[in-house]
């Protein structure tokens, strides 16, 4: 029976750092990195090289937005780092910001995603940004990426054998 985590919190909580200590003792991990190449900007440099630090010389990496594949084949277990830029990076492609009405393709990816995540036989931790609890956004663009953000990590969730949230650097189960 695959053994699906999603870890949820907020930013800078310890999201990854949890879901890496869920894997530690696994020597063949497949990291899968949503974030993309924002190679002009050396504080994303700081941050992805103090993740690569972190991971065990042994772990796989991958990066990509194409999750469903992955979830798909057989293969080591995957920690998925992030949900949230997976969905930012979603909603760019298929070119939301400039027509929020383009929105149901983001659905239907989320929906494919979360099939193929129920479906997966891997072992496979996610993490993903906790962004309601705050203010309402003043503008459309960005009220629809916290809302599709709100339903990917309950759709997820809620297809997953545990969940947690992470804050201040400490992990709670979710019931």
């Amino acid at each position: 029976m695959p053994d699906r985590t999603l870890i949820l919190g907020g930013a800078r909580s310890g999201k990854s750092v949890a879901a890496e200590r869920l894997l530690a003792d696994v020597p063949d991990v497949l990291y899968v990195a949503t974030g993309g190449d924002d190679s002009g900007s050396s504080e994303w440099a700081e941050r992805v090289a103090k993740h690569q630090a972190r991971r065990p010389a042994s772990w796989g990496l991958v990066e990509t937005i194409d999750l469903v594949p992955l979830l798909e084949s057989p293969g080591p277990p995957l920690l998925i780092d992030c949900l949230t830029l997976w969905l930012s990076r979603t909603m760019d492609a298929v070119e939301v910001w400039s027509d929020l009405r383009r929105a149901t393709l983001v659905e239907d990816r989320i929906a494919a995603l979360a099939a193929a995540w129920s479906a997966t036989s891997r072992r496979v931790v996610a993490v993903s940004n906790d962004i309601g609890s705050g203010v309402v956004p003043a503008d459309p663009g960005t009220r629809l990426f916290r809302d599709l953000m709100g339903r990917l990590n309950t759709t997820i969730s809620l297809a997953s054998d545990q969940a947690f949230y992470t804050i201040a650097g400490r992990t709670l189960p979710l019931t």
